[in-house]
């Protein structure tokens, strides 16, 4: 899989999949997660994410895009930061792995994400980012292209360290 990081707004990526940063209701928020559904159209994401009633840390669902260019929002609800010694890296981790599983299971070839975990949730940046980073590159998958997708030029330059 053809990892590559890039600046810019997950909600303009012309990939199949795109990732949020959803929240175990599935309810909407703030950061990346209030961006998608804005810009997916509000009502209709609510309403198919309610039909999936949640999710657990650690694991991800699917929806239809409606308004925006890719294929499918894959939420992905990763962990609150609480110091780290209460699982976290790996509930992290498991965003990534279970983001391209069901993305394979859709058929996916090529998927972007977000800095998981580290708005609202308080995940140390670089620590995330080495966690995005290695669990992508030991990941087996169809999914042919995985994005990294910075909102600011410091994650940037984390990922393009990294990579």
């Amino acid at each position: 899989m053809l990892i590559e990081a890039l600046q810019g707004d997950i909600t303009e990526q012309a990939v199949d999949a795109i990732v949020n940063a959803a929240n175990q209701q599935l309810a909407g928020g703030g950061g990346v997660d209030g961006a998608i559904h804005r810009a997916a159209g509000a009502a209709d994401l609510r309403a198919a994410c309610a039909a999936i009633g949640g999710c657990p840390t650690g694991d991800a669902v699917a929806t239809p895009a409606f308004r925006l260019p890719c294929r499918w929002i894959i939420h992905a609800v990763g962990p609150r930061w609480r110091g780290g010694s209460h699982g976290e890296a790996d509930l992290l981790a498991s965003c990534y792995r279970r983001s391209l599983a069901v993305a394979e299971e859709l058929g996916a070839r090529s998927i972007a994400f977000p800095a998981i975990s580290t708005g609202i949730y308080g995940y140390p940046a670089d620590d995330a980012a080495g966690i995005a980073v290695r669990t992508l590159q030991g990941s087996a998958t169809t999914v042919e292209l995985a994005r990294l997708i910075a909102y600011d030029a410091q994650t940037l330059d984390r990922y393009r360290r990294l990579l």
